[in-house]
């Protein structure tokens, strides 16, 4: 793999929390210092519990939320910086594929103008290059051509899926997240992948690396093989136990994990895992973890990892 694409440095991403009047009264922390980066044609998993700000973060990086503070740099410019012109050069190889493919459709228009209006905006094609862009695509995605003349609920979820792909790859995307995205047509397209999932099963098949996200910082961060095999942080430990294998057993019986997250408008002291660790110690509750690098080439967020 080559050079980063994607490079992430200390992205925020901070919601206000108001009162009944519109007065804000504190700060929601749903991503609160993100550093990371993704080469040219890799697979990054990013996972973590519902909550833990994974889809925010996607969402913050393709500018439908603006970052609070940090820095995101797609393919050497930063994004934050861009003009609204260059912003919107910047979306036609910067895609974000929607988990729910239905919700992305616009119920009133059929496939066939759905899938032609990333051309209108962002191209200068011809009426007749743009129809003849849409049936290469969809065809690549293999649906037939006589579902352009159809609308969405006309189609199962599964095409729907198909279509929602079929849309972003319109533009010959160079870096696309996803939630739970399709993925056989990588190669084809020369993509780069931000997976973000909750499914871990599904990351550990197609990622090459992963990032494990806790109430809007990562915890831990490596090789997909390496953590799956070996996770070092406790909060890894526990959601790598629950994964289930063939057979409906556990890959480990060591699943202690409960209770649900702190509030991310008010978070605890120091280590924000710490009030579901068994691991914490006093250590924990007045000093956070920074994400530091070990030997072998991963990155831990934990006093004792």
């Amino acid at each position: 793999m080559s050079a980063a694409v994607l490079a992430l440095r200390d992205v925020h991403k901070h919601f206000p929390i108001r009162d009944a009047w519109g007065r804000r009264t504190a700060w929601l922390r749903a991503v609160d210092g993100v550093t990371l980066s993704v080469a040219r044609g890799e697979i990054l998993g990013v996972v973590g519990e519902s909550g833990c700000g994974k889809t925010t973060l996607g969402k913050t990086i393709v500018g439908i939320h603006r970052a609070s503070s940090g820095e995101i740099r797609f393919e050497g410019n930063e994004v934050g910086a861009l003009s609204p012109s260059e912003g919107r050069a910047l979306r036609r190889t910067l895609q974000y594929c929607y988990q729910d493919p239905g919700a992305s459709l616009d119920p009133h228009w059929k496939i066939g103008r759905a899938l032609e209006e990333p051309l209108v905006i962002h191209t200068t094609l011809s009426a007749v290059e743009r129809r003849a862009r849409v049936r290469e695509v969809l065809a690549a995605v293999g649906l037939p051509e006589t579902h352009l003349d159809l609308y969405p609920h006309e189609i199962s979820g599964g095409q729907q899926r198909r279509v929602g792909l079929a849309r972003i790859l319109m533009l010959r995307p160079s870096l696309v997240t996803v939630l739970r995205l399709f993925l056989e047509l990588r190669e084809r397209f020369d993509l780069t992948y931000l997976f973000i999932s909750h499914d871990l099963a599904v990351v550990h098949l197609v990622s090459q690396r992963i990032a494990v996200m806790y109430l809007g910082k990562v915890v831990e961060l490596g090789e997909t093989v390496s953590v799956f095999a070996a996770p070092r942080h406790p909060y890894t430990q526990s959601l790598l136990a629950a994964v289930p294998v063939v057979g409906g057993r556990r890959v480990s019986d060591d699943f202690w994990l409960e209770g649900e997250p702190p509030n991310p408008g008010n978070l605890p002291s120091g280590c924000r895992f710490r009030t579901r660790c068994p691991r914490a110690e006093r250590r924990c509750a007045a000093e956070e973890p920074e994400l530091r690098m070990l030997a072998d080439g991963r990155q831990i967020a934990c006093h004792f990892a």
